[in-house]
């Protein structure tokens, strides 16, 4: 019974910790469509990241309006990410599954370390 509502919860989680600290496409649901719904690696990054344009859509419109956003360093941060994004994008399917994991794994690592210390 649970089972068909894991998306949905997983969801509002990614959801939440977008709204709150800017992340949690990748952090939360990757390894949760992984695990809880035995999707494909490959597939539940792409995915993840799908679903991280309207949780940042959503989350940016708030914070715009209760937050001075700095629009100067906000376009070059975005210009790279754009490159960023459409390089990984390019890459994602070439990486073979045991290095993908490796790799975001040291992101999560290296993203935890940083938040402790």
């Amino acid at each position: 019974m649970l089972k068909k509502f894991i998306p949905y919860i997983t969801g509002a989680v990614t959801g939440l910790a977008n709204g709150f600290f800017g992340a949690g496409g990748g952090t939360i649901l990757v390894p949760a469509m992984e695990r809880l719904m035995k999707v494909e690696e490959h597939k539940a990054h792409a995915t993840a990241i799908a679903v991280i344009l309207p949780l940042s859509v959503i989350s940016a419109f708030l914070y715009i309006r209760k937050v001075d956003i700095d629009y100067s360093l906000l376009l070059w941060v975005a210009l790279g990410g754009i490159a960023g994004g459409y390089t990984g994008a390019r890459l994602l399917g070439k990486i073979p599954k045991k290095w993908l994991h490796i790799i975001f794994g040291g992101f999560m690592i290296a993203a935890a370390a940083r938040m402790v210390l």
